[in-house]
Protein backbone atom coordinates (compact mmCIF):
# COMPACT_ATOMS: atom_id res chain seq x y z
CA UNK A 1 0.00 0.00 0.00
CA UNK A 2 1.47 3.35 -1.11
CA UNK A 3 2.10 5.78 1.73
CA UNK A 4 1.61 9.48 1.01
CA UNK A 5 3.95 12.02 2.61
CA UNK A 6 2.36 15.32 3.59
CA UNK A 7 4.18 18.41 2.31
CA UNK A 8 4.39 21.20 4.85
CA UNK A 9 3.11 24.52 3.47
CA UNK A 10 4.15 28.04 4.51
CA UNK A 11 1.17 30.43 4.82
CA UNK A 12 3.52 33.29 5.66
CA UNK A 13 4.85 33.55 2.11
CA UNK A 14 3.52 36.26 -0.17
CA UNK A 15 2.93 36.13 -3.90
CA UNK A 16 5.14 37.94 -6.38
CA UNK A 17 2.80 40.89 -6.87
CA UNK A 18 2.12 41.37 -3.16
CA UNK A 19 5.84 40.98 -2.42
CA UNK A 20 6.67 43.70 -4.93
CA UNK A 21 4.07 45.98 -3.31
CA UNK A 22 5.49 45.37 0.17
CA UNK A 23 9.01 46.15 -1.00
CA UNK A 24 7.87 49.34 -2.70
CA UNK A 25 5.83 50.55 0.28
CA UNK A 26 8.75 50.04 2.66
CA UNK A 27 10.82 52.34 0.43
CA UNK A 28 8.14 55.04 0.60
CA UNK A 29 7.04 54.67 4.24
CA UNK A 30 9.76 54.36 6.87
CA UNK A 31 9.47 52.68 10.25
CA UNK A 32 5.95 51.23 9.94
CA UNK A 33 6.64 47.72 8.68
CA UNK A 34 3.75 46.16 10.60
CA UNK A 35 1.26 48.63 9.10
CA UNK A 36 2.68 47.96 5.63
CA UNK A 37 2.30 44.23 6.22
CA UNK A 38 -1.36 44.64 7.16
CA UNK A 39 -2.06 46.60 3.97
CA UNK A 40 -0.21 44.05 1.85
CA UNK A 41 -2.12 41.17 3.48
CA UNK A 42 -5.39 42.89 2.60
CA UNK A 43 -4.25 43.36 -0.98
CA UNK A 44 -3.10 39.75 -1.31
CA UNK A 45 -6.44 38.48 0.01
CA UNK A 46 -8.09 40.51 -2.75
CA UNK A 47 -5.70 39.14 -5.40
CA UNK A 48 -6.49 35.59 -4.28
CA UNK A 49 -10.24 36.30 -4.57
CA UNK A 50 -10.72 35.48 -0.89
CA UNK A 51 -12.06 38.80 0.36
CA UNK A 52 -15.63 38.72 1.72
CA UNK A 53 -18.19 39.10 -1.09
CA UNK A 54 -20.44 42.14 -0.84
CA UNK A 55 -18.03 44.10 1.36
CA UNK A 56 -15.20 46.53 0.59
CA UNK A 57 -11.78 45.00 -0.10
CA UNK A 58 -10.68 46.13 3.36
CA UNK A 59 -11.74 48.46 6.19
CA UNK A 60 -8.66 49.65 8.07
CA UNK A 61 -8.43 52.05 11.00
CA UNK A 62 -5.01 53.71 11.49
CA UNK A 63 -4.29 55.10 14.94
CA UNK A 64 -1.21 56.77 16.38
CA UNK A 65 0.53 60.08 17.08
CA UNK A 66 0.57 62.79 14.42
CA UNK A 67 3.34 62.68 11.84
CA UNK A 68 3.95 58.92 11.96
CA UNK A 69 2.85 58.18 8.37
CA UNK A 70 -0.84 57.20 8.56
CA UNK A 71 -1.98 59.30 5.61
CA UNK A 72 1.33 58.82 3.84
CA UNK A 73 0.87 55.04 3.74
CA UNK A 74 -2.46 55.40 1.92
CA UNK A 75 -0.93 57.82 -0.59
CA UNK A 76 2.06 55.51 -1.07
CA UNK A 77 -0.30 52.61 -1.78
CA UNK A 78 -2.02 54.62 -4.51
CA UNK A 79 1.33 55.69 -5.94
CA UNK A 80 2.55 52.11 -6.06
CA UNK A 81 -0.58 50.55 -7.57
CA UNK A 82 -1.93 53.24 -9.91
CA UNK A 83 0.97 55.69 -10.10
CA UNK A 84 -0.69 58.73 -8.52
CA UNK A 85 -1.10 59.75 -4.86
CA UNK A 86 -4.04 61.94 -5.94
CA UNK A 87 -6.00 58.78 -6.70
CA UNK A 88 -6.91 58.74 -3.00
CA UNK A 89 -10.36 60.24 -2.34
CA UNK A 90 -9.61 62.09 0.89
CA UNK A 91 -12.51 63.09 3.13
CA UNK A 92 -11.45 65.58 5.82
CA UNK A 93 -13.82 64.64 8.64
CA UNK A 94 -13.27 68.00 10.36
CA UNK A 95 -15.56 69.40 7.63
CA UNK A 96 -18.39 67.08 8.70
CA UNK A 97 -18.94 67.98 12.34
CA UNK A 98 -22.59 68.82 11.68
CA UNK A 99 -25.21 66.45 10.31
CA UNK A 100 -26.42 68.67 7.45
CA UNK A 101 -22.93 68.75 5.91
CA UNK A 102 -23.35 65.13 4.84
CA UNK A 103 -24.98 66.47 1.65
CA UNK A 104 -21.47 67.23 0.38
CA UNK A 105 -20.83 63.49 0.29
CA UNK A 106 -24.15 62.11 -0.98
CA UNK A 107 -25.79 65.12 -2.65
CA UNK A 108 -29.07 66.81 -1.83
CA UNK A 109 -32.34 64.94 -2.38
CA UNK A 110 -34.63 66.11 -5.22
CA UNK A 111 -36.73 69.09 -4.20
CA UNK A 112 -34.11 70.55 -1.88
CA UNK A 113 -32.51 73.90 -2.64
CA UNK A 114 -29.33 73.46 -4.70
CA UNK A 115 -30.12 69.86 -5.65
CA UNK A 116 -28.91 70.22 -9.24
CA UNK A 117 -25.81 72.16 -8.23
CA UNK A 118 -24.66 69.54 -5.69
CA UNK A 119 -22.02 67.09 -6.90
CA UNK A 120 -21.57 64.28 -4.34
CA UNK A 121 -17.97 63.45 -3.45
CA UNK A 122 -18.74 59.73 -3.16
CA UNK A 123 -20.24 59.15 -6.62
CA UNK A 124 -19.41 56.04 -8.65
CA UNK A 125 -17.56 58.10 -11.25
CA UNK A 126 -15.40 59.65 -8.51
CA UNK A 127 -14.49 56.21 -7.20
CA UNK A 128 -13.65 54.80 -10.64
CA UNK A 129 -11.86 57.75 -12.23
CA UNK A 130 -8.35 56.54 -11.33
CA UNK A 131 -8.81 52.91 -12.32
CA UNK A 132 -6.17 51.65 -14.74
CA UNK A 133 -6.23 48.85 -17.28
CA UNK A 134 -4.72 46.43 -14.76
CA UNK A 135 -5.80 47.84 -11.37
CA UNK A 136 -9.51 48.36 -10.68
CA UNK A 137 -9.19 49.44 -7.05
CA UNK A 138 -10.40 52.67 -5.44
CA UNK A 139 -8.82 54.25 -2.36
CA UNK A 140 -11.07 56.09 0.10
CA UNK A 141 -9.60 57.87 3.13
CA UNK A 142 -11.59 59.34 6.02
CA UNK A 143 -9.01 61.54 7.73
CA UNK A 144 -9.40 62.24 11.47
CA UNK A 145 -12.54 60.15 11.65
CA UNK A 146 -13.12 60.97 15.32
CA UNK A 147 -14.00 64.58 14.38
CA UNK A 148 -16.99 63.59 12.23
CA UNK A 149 -20.59 63.80 13.40
CA UNK A 150 -22.71 60.79 14.31
CA UNK A 151 -24.44 61.24 10.95
CA UNK A 152 -21.25 60.40 9.07
CA UNK A 153 -20.49 57.45 11.36
CA UNK A 154 -23.98 56.06 10.71
CA UNK A 155 -23.51 56.57 6.97
CA UNK A 156 -20.26 54.61 7.18
CA UNK A 157 -21.96 51.63 8.82
CA UNK A 158 -23.68 50.71 5.56
CA UNK A 159 -20.58 51.34 3.45
CA UNK A 160 -18.28 49.27 5.67
CA UNK A 161 -20.72 46.40 5.96
CA UNK A 162 -22.60 46.22 2.65
CA UNK A 163 -20.25 48.19 0.34
CA UNK A 164 -23.25 50.22 -0.77
CA UNK A 165 -24.39 53.83 -0.52
CA UNK A 166 -27.59 55.50 -1.73
CA UNK A 167 -27.06 59.04 -2.99
CA UNK A 168 -29.52 61.90 -2.78
CA UNK A 169 -30.88 61.13 -6.26
CA UNK A 170 -31.50 57.47 -5.23
CA UNK A 171 -28.64 56.12 -7.36
CA UNK A 172 -26.42 53.44 -5.81
CA UNK A 173 -22.66 53.52 -5.33
CA UNK A 174 -20.75 50.23 -5.15
CA UNK A 175 -17.71 50.11 -2.82
CA UNK A 176 -16.88 46.42 -3.32
CA UNK A 177 -13.67 47.32 -5.20
CA UNK A 178 -12.64 49.94 -2.65
CA UNK A 179 -10.04 49.92 0.11
CA UNK A 180 -11.38 52.11 2.91
CA UNK A 181 -8.98 53.74 5.37
CA UNK A 182 -9.74 55.79 8.46
CA UNK A 183 -7.14 57.71 10.44
CA UNK A 184 -7.35 59.07 13.96
CA UNK A 185 -5.15 60.56 16.67
CA UNK A 186 -7.25 58.96 19.41
CA UNK A 187 -5.08 58.02 22.37
CA UNK A 188 -2.13 60.11 21.14
CA UNK A 189 -1.86 62.08 24.39
CA UNK A 190 -1.83 58.89 26.44
CA UNK A 191 0.84 57.48 24.11
CA UNK A 192 3.00 60.56 24.63
CA UNK A 193 2.75 60.16 28.39
CA UNK A 194 3.77 56.52 28.00
CA UNK A 195 6.85 57.68 26.10
CA UNK A 196 8.19 59.89 28.86
CA UNK A 197 11.74 59.09 30.06
CA UNK A 198 11.87 55.76 31.81
CA UNK A 199 8.78 54.45 30.01
CA UNK A 200 10.51 52.75 27.08
CA UNK A 201 11.53 55.58 24.77
CA UNK A 202 15.28 55.47 25.11
CA UNK A 203 17.26 58.75 24.88
CA UNK A 204 19.48 59.17 21.90
CA UNK A 205 23.25 58.69 22.16
CA UNK A 206 23.74 62.37 21.39
CA UNK A 207 21.85 63.29 24.55
CA UNK A 208 19.22 65.29 22.66
CA UNK A 209 16.58 66.46 25.10
CA UNK A 210 13.74 65.58 22.72
CA UNK A 211 14.63 61.91 22.83
CA UNK A 212 14.76 60.25 19.42
CA UNK A 213 15.99 56.83 20.44
CA UNK A 214 14.42 53.47 19.69
CA UNK A 215 11.10 52.39 21.20
CA UNK A 216 11.25 49.11 23.10
CA UNK A 217 9.04 46.21 21.83
CA UNK A 218 7.19 46.06 25.14
CA UNK A 219 6.34 49.75 24.81
CA UNK A 220 5.14 49.14 21.24
CA UNK A 221 2.62 46.65 22.55
CA UNK A 222 1.54 49.05 25.27
CA UNK A 223 1.00 51.83 22.71
CA UNK A 224 -1.10 49.48 20.57
CA UNK A 225 -3.27 48.67 23.59
CA UNK A 226 -3.67 52.38 24.42
CA UNK A 227 -4.79 53.21 20.87
CA UNK A 228 -7.23 50.32 20.59
CA UNK A 229 -8.76 51.13 23.99
CA UNK A 230 -9.21 54.79 23.00
CA UNK A 231 -11.00 53.79 19.78
CA UNK A 232 -13.37 51.47 21.66
CA UNK A 233 -14.26 54.26 24.09
CA UNK A 234 -15.27 56.61 21.27
CA UNK A 235 -16.77 54.38 18.58
CA UNK A 236 -19.82 52.16 19.02
CA UNK A 237 -19.46 48.36 19.00
CA UNK A 238 -21.36 48.30 15.67
CA UNK A 239 -18.73 50.55 14.15
CA UNK A 240 -15.74 48.66 15.59
CA UNK A 241 -17.18 45.33 14.42
CA UNK A 242 -17.15 46.53 10.81
CA UNK A 243 -13.41 47.32 10.88
CA UNK A 244 -11.18 44.53 9.58
CA UNK A 245 -7.95 45.76 11.14
CA UNK A 246 -6.99 48.37 13.72
CA UNK A 247 -3.35 49.32 13.28
CA UNK A 248 -1.49 51.58 15.71
CA UNK A 249 1.44 53.44 14.11
CA UNK A 250 4.55 53.52 16.24
CA UNK A 251 6.65 56.61 17.09
CA UNK A 252 9.76 56.84 14.94
CA UNK A 253 13.23 56.14 16.31
CA UNK A 254 16.49 57.82 15.38
CA UNK A 255 17.43 55.36 12.63
CA UNK A 256 14.04 55.78 10.94
CA UNK A 257 14.25 59.56 11.15
CA UNK A 258 17.67 59.48 9.48
CA UNK A 259 16.22 57.50 6.58
CA UNK A 260 13.30 59.91 6.33
CA UNK A 261 15.70 62.84 6.32
CA UNK A 262 17.50 61.31 3.33
CA UNK A 263 14.16 60.98 1.53
CA UNK A 264 13.26 64.59 2.31
CA UNK A 265 16.62 65.85 1.06
CA UNK A 266 16.21 63.83 -2.12
CA UNK A 267 12.77 65.43 -2.61
CA UNK A 268 14.35 68.88 -2.20
CA UNK A 269 16.87 68.00 -4.92
CA UNK A 270 14.07 66.79 -7.19
CA UNK A 271 12.14 69.99 -6.50
CA UNK A 272 15.15 72.00 -7.65
CA UNK A 273 15.52 69.98 -10.84
CA UNK A 274 11.81 70.20 -11.66
CA UNK A 275 11.94 74.01 -11.39
CA UNK A 276 13.62 74.15 -14.80
CA UNK A 277 17.03 73.81 -16.43
CA UNK A 278 17.91 77.42 -15.60
CA UNK A 279 17.78 76.56 -11.86
CA UNK A 280 19.22 73.04 -11.94
CA UNK A 281 21.61 72.99 -8.98
CA UNK A 282 23.26 70.20 -7.00
CA UNK A 283 23.07 70.18 -3.20
CA UNK A 284 25.84 68.49 -1.25
CA UNK A 285 25.20 68.21 2.50
CA UNK A 286 27.99 67.28 4.88
CA UNK A 287 27.29 64.90 7.73
CA UNK A 288 27.37 67.77 10.24
CA UNK A 289 24.58 69.53 8.30
CA UNK A 290 22.45 66.39 8.33
CA UNK A 291 23.09 65.84 12.02
CA UNK A 292 21.97 69.41 12.73
CA UNK A 293 18.75 68.99 10.74
CA UNK A 294 18.01 65.74 12.55
CA UNK A 295 18.82 67.19 15.96
CA UNK A 296 16.66 70.31 15.56
CA UNK A 297 13.90 68.62 13.57
CA UNK A 298 13.19 65.60 15.77
CA UNK A 299 10.33 65.85 18.23
CA UNK A 300 8.20 62.84 19.17
CA UNK A 301 5.18 65.12 19.69
CA UNK A 302 5.04 66.21 16.04
CA UNK A 303 6.69 63.40 14.09
CA UNK A 304 7.83 63.71 10.49
CA UNK A 305 6.00 66.97 9.81
CA UNK A 306 8.27 68.77 12.25
CA UNK A 307 11.35 67.40 10.48
CA UNK A 308 9.92 68.47 7.10
CA UNK A 309 9.31 72.02 8.38
CA UNK A 310 12.86 72.14 9.72
CA UNK A 311 14.24 71.18 6.29
CA UNK A 312 12.14 73.93 4.69
CA UNK A 313 13.21 76.52 7.22
CA UNK A 314 16.93 75.68 7.45
CA UNK A 315 17.61 74.57 3.87
CA UNK A 316 14.91 75.46 1.33
CA UNK A 317 14.33 79.06 2.41
CA UNK A 318 18.04 80.07 2.44
CA UNK A 319 18.55 78.30 -0.88
CA UNK A 320 15.60 80.22 -2.35
CA UNK A 321 17.26 83.47 -1.26
CA UNK A 322 20.49 82.43 -2.96
CA UNK A 323 18.64 81.71 -6.21
CA UNK A 324 16.54 84.88 -6.09
CA UNK A 325 19.58 87.07 -5.37
CA UNK A 326 21.57 85.60 -8.26
CA UNK A 327 24.36 84.20 -6.09
CA UNK A 328 24.02 80.77 -7.71
CA UNK A 329 23.26 79.70 -11.26
CA UNK A 330 22.39 76.59 -13.24
CA UNK A 331 24.91 73.76 -12.96
CA UNK A 332 26.42 74.96 -9.68
CA UNK A 333 27.19 72.64 -6.79
CA UNK A 334 26.29 74.10 -3.40
CA UNK A 335 27.92 72.65 -0.32
CA UNK A 336 25.90 72.92 2.90
CA UNK A 337 27.72 72.57 6.21
CA UNK A 338 26.82 73.30 9.81
CA UNK A 339 29.17 75.50 11.80
CA UNK A 340 29.02 74.66 15.50
CA UNK A 341 31.09 77.78 16.24
CA UNK A 342 28.65 80.12 14.47
CA UNK A 343 25.66 77.89 15.23
CA UNK A 344 24.21 78.17 11.74
CA UNK A 345 24.13 76.47 8.36
CA UNK A 346 26.86 77.57 5.94
CA UNK A 347 26.32 77.60 2.15
CA UNK A 348 29.39 77.47 -0.11
CA UNK A 349 29.73 77.61 -3.89
CA UNK A 350 32.18 74.79 -4.69
CA UNK A 351 31.63 73.91 -8.36
CA UNK A 352 29.89 75.21 -11.45
CA UNK A 353 28.98 74.32 -15.03
CA UNK A 354 28.29 70.66 -14.31
CA UNK A 355 26.92 68.47 -17.08
CA UNK A 356 23.19 67.70 -17.06
CA UNK A 357 23.93 64.04 -16.38
CA UNK A 358 25.74 65.06 -13.19
CA UNK A 359 22.99 67.22 -11.70
CA UNK A 360 20.43 64.46 -12.03
CA UNK A 361 22.32 62.05 -9.76
CA UNK A 362 20.78 61.23 -6.34
CA UNK A 363 21.57 63.54 -3.45
CA UNK A 364 24.72 62.44 -1.60
CA UNK A 365 26.47 63.16 1.67
CA UNK A 366 29.98 64.12 0.61
CA UNK A 367 33.07 64.47 2.73
CA UNK A 368 35.08 67.68 2.62
CA UNK A 369 37.69 65.91 0.48
CA UNK A 370 35.06 64.68 -2.01
CA UNK A 371 33.56 68.17 -2.27
CA UNK A 372 36.98 69.62 -2.92
CA UNK A 373 37.65 67.02 -5.61
CA UNK A 374 34.32 67.85 -7.25
CA UNK A 375 35.27 71.52 -7.24
CA UNK A 376 38.77 70.78 -8.49
CA UNK A 377 40.39 72.17 -5.36
CA UNK A 378 41.92 71.02 -2.06
CA UNK A 379 40.05 70.02 1.07
CA UNK A 380 40.17 72.58 3.80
Amino acid sequence: MRQHTAKLLDPRKTGHEAGRLEEDLKKRVVGQDEAVRQVVNTYQTYLAGMNTPGRPIGNLLFLGPTGTGKTRLVEALAESLVGDARAVIRIDCAEFQHGHEIAKLVGSPPGYLGHRETHPALSQSALNQHHTRTVKISFLLFDEIEKASDTLWNLLLGILDKASLTLGDNSKVDFSNTMIFMTSNLGAMDMQRALQPGMGFAPSKTGDRRGIGQVEPETNRKLADIGSAAARRVFSPEFINRIDRIQVFQPLGESQLRRILELELHLVQQRILSAGAERALVLSLTQSAKDHLLRTGSDIRYGVRYLRRTVDRALVEPLSNLIASGQVSAGDTIRVNYSSRLERMMFSHVAEALRTVDIRQPLKCLSAQQVAQTAGGTAA
